[in-house]
């Protein structure tokens, strides 16, 4: 374990002395810098570097020696403070020179972790100040809520390794000298997680009911799992406010602890307890008053201005995406099922945060209503926007893959602050557009899909009027539903293909000699004329009004061909 070394809590070095020997390990460069962290950037061999000052580059398939230097040139030119690669690789003279030239840190992604591991873990620990003023509160000694400074004190004075975990057994945080542990210890610190052969085995729900029913340390011996796999002693301990179980604190030991370290590691639960709670509080309104902001920011007026200003958008062009769940619960069950979706929603949002954080600095995600917006600042050339912007969202879904039906609308580009209520509006339009597909798109843009969205509007206009379709269109349906026909799609079919028979009747699997008998009944039935682009236009308008609204001519009452109008609402 590295020692403390920076006192800004956004410094390289406080990610060194809380992540070294976990995650990374420092391979040539200096730590001592004192200056703030600019973000996390992944890079990407394929797209142009974009990265913010002081930046953490994580170079994903970066292997080769010619590689590395090249890329920490490159980085040195923009200021980046390190460069993360997967370990074990050489570092030769001729590396370590271009480390010294650039200015950037050579760091290693130790063998075992996994890339998003270390974006989870990164985020964790710079997200602390992003919000709120500069004043940091302390509780016991320690910055409120750094609870891997406190799992590093508490370690020392147990002189054991120490994870601080939720209720769910997350790792909520941990200190150095992970691997004088076991393996579950460092899967668990790996994972951020206990492995669930462990939490499934019967000592482990033994450890947890004694855990649970007392309130000072509990010294639980080690035992073997089926596979031969040695677990360590633990002494544990439960973290409670009042009656509440908020967490736990498990140090890993050969012997059992000594009275004078059982006393200070009860003492140090309760002020784990404040932590927790002033964590889980801050956390909370650091939510809220991120939302407040977002939705100032994206509802325009007088205060937009100063609520961009301090999301960090000002002179800066800016992406909205719209991220909503593909809900089928409707009608009675939806009441039921409101809370479960609310809490989905905020798990998917917590995700895109996570996701976009690592991508580009600087973003803002908020739940507002039964969506979550995002609000991207964008760097770069401005002709990339767009398809990074795609890209970042499509990423997001392909990671969540089905277990997340999440549907992603993106806005126009907004140039400045004031453009982003209407790059909200066509976020919106487009996230509309994927719903009532019912997911058979996940993401799109607002210029793609405004066809579509015309359409929506439209037909809501007509439903909102009590419009009809014109009396050709309602004899075909009324014929339809009377005979068994299909008069309507052949009408479609016709119209779809330009009036091409030969690629109309393919579409319709029928020989163009009857496809040709059908769409003459078609005019005899309904009287258009179709050789009037007029006519043509408008039924092809209607149809196309019929689908959105998602009315079958066969499924519905139709009224005989001497009614003259058939209500598109109906």
């Amino acid at each position: 374990m590295l020692s403390s070394i920076a006192t800004n809590r956004r410094s390289l070095g406080r990610i060194l002395d809380h992540l070294g020997a976990t995650l990374l390990e420092k391979l040539a460069g200096s730590i001592m810098d004192h200056h703030a962290l600019g973000g996390v950037v992944i890079y990407d061999s394929a797209d142009d570097l974009v990265i913010a000052e002081r930046s953490i580059v994580l170079g994903v398939g970066v292997h080769d020696h010619d590689g590395i230097c090249r890329l920490l040139r490159e980085l040195g030119n923009r200021n980046a403070a390190a460069l993360v690669v997967r370990a074990p690789i050489t570092v030769d003279a001729s590396m370590t020179l271009a480390v010294q030239r650039s200015g950037v840190t050579l760091l290693g992604l130790v063998e075992g972790a996994s890339w998003t591991q270390l974006v989870a873990m990164l985020r964790t620990l710079l997200a602390e100040d992003d919000i709120g003023g500069s004043m940091t509160e302390f509780i016991g000694g320690m910055p409120s809520g750094d609870l891997f400074s406190l799992a590093n004190a508490i370690a020392a004075l147990l002189d054991a390794p120490l994870t601080i975990e939720d209720r769910s057994s997350n790792v909520l945080a941990f200190s150095g000298r992970q691997d004088e542990a076991d393996l579950s210890r460092v899967e668990t610190i790996l994972g951020r997680r206990v492995p669930e052969r462990y939490l499934r085995s019967p000592e482990s729900r033994s450890e947890f009911e004694q855990l649970h029913r007392s309130e000072d340390p509990v010294f639980l011996p080690g035992w073997t799992l089926d596979d031969d796999e040695h677990a360590m002693a633990r002494v544990a301990i439960a973290v409670r406010a009042g009656e509440e179980v908020l967490g736990s604190m498990w140090a890993a030991v050969r012997e059992p602890l000594s009275d004078e370290r059982n006393q200070a590691f009860a003492d140090s639960a309760k002020l784990v307890a404040l932590h927790m709670l002033r964590f889980r509080a801050g956390s909370d309104v650091e939510r809220r008053l991120r939302a407040d902001l977002v939705n100032t920011a994206l509802e325009g007026g007088p205060s937009a201005p100063e609520a961009a200003g301090r999301l960090g958008l000002i002179g800066r062009p800016v992406a909205v995406l719209a991220l909503g769940l593909n809900w089928t619960a409707e009608g009675a069950g939806a009441a039921d099922s409101a809370p479960m979706h609310a809490a989905s929603l905020q798990r998917a949002a917590d995700a895109l945060a996570l996701h976009l954080t690592a991508l580009q600095p600087g973003s803002a995600v908020a739940v507002l209503g039964d969506r979550a917006y995002a609000i991207v600042p964008l760097l770069g050339n401005a002709p990339d926007h767009a398809k990074r912007t795609h890209l970042m969202a499509q990423g997001f879904l392909d990671r969540t893959g089905q277990n997340l039906s999440a549907l992603i609308g993106i806005g126009p580009l907004a140039m400045d602050g004031g453009s982003l209520p209407n790059a909200r509006r066509g976020a919106d339009q487009a996230l509309r557009v994927l719903r009532h597909e019912g997911g058979k798109r996940r993401v799109i843009a607002a210029e793609d899909a405004y066809i579509d969205s015309l359409m929506l509007d439209f037909s809501d206009l007509v439903a909102a009027r009590g419009n009809a379709v014109s009396l050709p269109i309602a004899r075909l349906l009324a014929y339809d539903a009377k005979h068994q026909a299909h008069l309507v799609k052949t009408l479609r079919y016709w119209l779809n293909a330009f009036g091409d028979v030969s690629i109309a009747a393919r579409q319709a699997y029928v020989h163009p000699s009857t496809f040709r008998y059908r769409i003459r009944r078609v005019s005899a039935v309904s009287g258009l004329d179709l050789n009037d682009p007029q006519q043509r236009f408008a039924a092809m308008l209607q149809l196309r009004l019929l689908e959105v609204r998602q009315l079958p001519g066969n499924t519905q009452e139709i009224p005989d061909a001497c009614d003259n109008t058939v209500e598109l609402g109906q």
